[in-house]
């Protein structure tokens, strides 16, 4: 199908969905949407949506008992053949229609075993650390600005930009890219418009066939949710148009790779306490907003492991020009006023960390956060002087006599520092020794494959 085939859907207002006191209630709406079945969904340990789907006359059974899954089959949750079922019981705040899919609606899950939540559950986990912000009258506010590309597949099988006319050495916010694609771009838009998720900004990157769509900021829980759902969307939209949506952190060996940002503000239902105004630095930071930094970059190798958790993830966080002759993934353990080349950039009474991609799961990325920022307040860590420069430019001398440190270059040392950094495995509980695990189990493959590179360097050399 030509991308620009596709019909649109019929929405432009940002829509909004009801909020439901009772199953019953939840199932008249439904029926007379239309709405026939409705997909119980959660994530792995990877962060990739699972689901039954469940007719909506059964919608009460999700909301109690919950929607049955065998424990083994489910990458991450720690049952084994033998263990007992995996229920994953419905938050009804979080029922939505599925726009692309008419006649479908969603619920987020929470994973449960013999009717207690399981602590292997991704969201599961997240919610614990969600706790420790609430018991201080605390909520952290997320914004996720998630980066993908838009591809399909060659007549000889290769991968390559869906828009062949997409070729410029310096695409980013290219205006013919962006108009190229704007079927999809405009029917994922809609999709997430449709349930109140509010897209204001759509652009196309730095790479041929990257984009990023932003959408407004919430709690962290309920970002989480909205960027699971944004990639079902895209990836399910971009499927019924011949093309692949790709999260992958670093499709193109000589292109910028896709990264997932994340912005943050600590607020306590009056004001946002990570804003002062008064702040020396003209960052407009508070006190409280320089200590949770400080964690961040106290427990930064750690915490690359939960934001980049793929082999792949690590051909993005290097330094070295790229074919557009720039990088906006970090390198460093720093922060900085505005400065992209940092771990942690302050645009201003919030903080952004640039350091998750886009094959993180955000449950467990975000919890991992929220751990090491509390770390940070609680111990009233100094994060240091900003790092204000080009920190691409600056030597390995330059940097030691600064005191910044470089991130973990490969998934292997991530995991390593993962494994011995406590406070982090403490916050994650038995998810972070499932993740070790497999993520040990990945790097192992890795390392015993025989890559097209090897054989073209050393088949015949010899």
């Amino acid at each position: 199908m030509n991308l620009n085939d596709a019909n649109k859907l019929p929405l432009n207002e940002l829509g909004s969905v009801p909020r439901f006191s009772s199953a019953e209630e939840a199932q008249d709406y439904l029926t007379q949407q239309g709405v026939k079945y409705v997909l119980a969904q959660f994530v792995d340990i990877h962060g990739v949506a699972k689901a039954k789907s469940v007719p909506v006359a059964h919608l009460k059974g999700v909301l109690k008992a919950g929607a049955g899954f065998a424990g083994f089959a489910i990458w991450g949750v720690g049952i084994e053949p033998n263990g007992p079922d995996y229920m994953a019981v419905g938050d009804l705040s979080t029922l939505t229609p599925v726009p692309w899919q008419p006649g479908i609606a969603r619920i987020v899950c929470d994973g449960h075993v013999q009717g207690k939540p399981w602590a292997f559950d991704s969201r599961v986990t997240l919610k614990k650390q969600v706790t420790r912000l609430t018991e201080r009258g605390w909520t952290l506010f997320t914004g996720l600005e998630p980066e993908f590309s838009l591809l399909r597949r060659s007549v000889s099988g290769s991968i390559e930009p869906c828009d062949p006319t997409d070729t410029l050495a310096k695409p980013c916010y290219d205006y013919k890219g962006l108009s190229r694609t704007r079927a999809f771009l405009e029917k994922l838009t809609e999709s997430m418009r449709a349930v109140g998720i509010d897209v204001y900004q759509i652009d196309h990157e730095d790479a041929n066939g990257q984009f990023e769509i932003n959408y407004t900021y919430t709690d962290c829980l309920t970002s989480c949710d909205h960027y699971v759902f944004f990639k079902m969307a895209a990836s399910e939209i971009a499927s019924d148009l011949g093309l692949i949506c790709s999260f992958m952190p670093k499709p193109f060996a000589n292109r910028p790779g896709n990264g997932m940002h994340m912005h943050m503000s600590i607020g306590d239902g009056e004001r946002n306490l990570f804003s002062d105004r008064s702040d020396p630095t003209g960052m407009g930071l508070s006190k409280m907003a320089y200590h949770f930094t400080a964690g961040l970059l106290a427990h930064a190798p750690a915490l690359t492991a939960l934001c980049n958790p793929t082999v792949n993830s690590y051909k993005r966080l290097v330094v070295g020009r790229s074919l557009t002759g720039a990088t906006w993934a970090p390198a460093y353990i720093s922060y900085g006023d505005n400065n992209r080349s940092t771990m942690v950039r302050v645009p201003g009474e919030r903080i952004e960390l640039r350091l998750p991609d886009g094959s993180c799961n955000p449950y467990l990325a975000t919890a991992a956060v929220i751990a090491a920022g509390l770390d940070g307040i609680d111990r009233e860590l100094s994060a240091g002087e900003p790092a204000n420069e080009n920190l691409y430019e600056w030597s390995q001398d330059k940097l030691k006599e600064h005191g910044i440190g470089v991130l973990p270059q490969n998934l292997e040392q991530a995991l390593d520092a993962l494994e011995s950094d406590r406070l982090i495995c403490d916050a994650l509980g038995p998810v972070a020794d499932e993740f070790l695990k497999l993520k040990r189990m990945e790097w192992l493959e890795y390392m015993r494959h025989v890559s097209d590179w090897e054989l073209k360097s050393y088949l015949e050399f010899f």
